[in-house]
């Protein structure tokens, strides 16, 4: 048995599997020694100076007060690994991680975390795969030895991505059939005499058995204003969170509607009427595109086995009929 083993552990596929492992293993420390650099005291005394005492106290007071959990401190030393250093890019992945609906302030690095994690699970699993479960001998070949690491590798790394990007088009999707609803429940409450910021907190509570990610920024939007924040700068922020072109148009209608000084209910109520419209013309257009895809499924299931049954019995009898003729001159 020991004889197998060493066998197979000196075959080709085996030692090419261990050299990739221990390259990617290597290269994934080296970068994540970038998060162990020591702080430069002089750049300390340089900041604590520039902010002051008060200021200084301020954020020791806030850090002391902080629920970090343990993770999280952990993967502040790899903070520059696992987060993009450019600001274009990290607010780019912000971005995208609030319109997923992840609004934690370690959204971003706790995904690129999870690749890693993921993926140096997924070549760990492989790695004892091949070297237990399947040991390879001297006919295995590179490619047999090589796929059962590289594929649990390459799907712990893009789990995530995948879990992230379906998270995003579910979320948007829920916003986009979700927001002719809540316009329609806003006239309502502002033509009932509430004001915007009641509506808003109405509608937020009533959208939230049907559509939980549109009732949540209502509810992000009424605690801002709440807290003090201009009503259309919020607004204007909810637009980019949810990424959605009809949100953006409905902060520019009360936009104008306010500059303006003409009627908010009249200005909603046009609006509701142009989204309704929409809605109508997107159910059509799907109801329209239905025949075309029925065309294929109708040509699968249904020509081949009329074609059986038209041709079938005379083609059956021609093979008889050359079965059983004589050919003999």
């Amino acid at each position: 048995m020991n004889t197998d083993i060493l066998a197979s552990l000196t075959s080709l596929p085996v030692l090419i599997a261990l050299s990739v492992a221990g390259g990617v293993t290597l290269v994934l420390l080296m970068l994540m020694g970038r998060g162990n650099e020591k702080p430069d005291p002089l750049a300390r005394l340089r900041e604590q100076a520039r902010r002051g005492p008060g200021e200084d106290r301020t954020r020791l007071s806030r850090r002391a007060t902080s629920d970090d959990t343990a993770l999280e401190k952990k993967l502040e030393k790899f903070k520059s690994f696992l987060e993009p250093t450019d600001q274009t890019q990290m607010g780019d992945a912000k971005l995208k991680m609030i319109q997923a609906g992840y609004h934690g302030k370690n959204a971003v690095r706790d995904f690129h975390a999870a690749k890693l994690i993921l993926a140096m699970g997924g070549l760990l699993i492989g790695l004892a795969y091949v070297l237990v479960v399947q040991p390879g001998g001297e006919g295995s070949s590179v490619l047999a030895t090589a796929m059962p690491v590289l594929v649990p590798t390459l799907l712990g790394y893009y789990f995530p991505i995948y879990w992230v990007n379906k998270r995003h088009a579910e979320r948007q999707s829920q916003i986009t059939r979700g927001f002719p609803d809540a316009l329609d429940m806003l006239l309502i409450c502002t033509e009932a005499g509430q004001s915007m910021d009641q509506s808003i907190n109405r509608v937020a509570k009533e959208l939230k058995p049907g559509y939980p990610a549109l009732a949540e920024e209502f509810e992000t939007v009424s605690h801002q204003t709440k807290a003090g924040m201009d009503r259309l700068e919020v607004l204007r922020e909810m637009g980019v969170r949810c990424g959605n072109n009809d949100i953006k148009s409905f902060v520019t209608v009360l936009v104008q509607s306010a500059t303006y000084g003409t009627s908010v209910a009249e200005a909603l109520r046009v609006y509701a009427g142009e989204m309704r419209d929409k809605r109508v013309m997107l159910a059509e257009e799907k109801a329209n595109v239905l025949p075309t895809k029925l065309t294929l499924g109708t040509m699968l299931f249904t020509v081949p086995p009329l074609l059986i049954i038209l041709i079938g019995p005379s083609v059956y009898g021609v093979i008889e009929m050359l079965s059983t003729a004589d050919f003999n001159l």
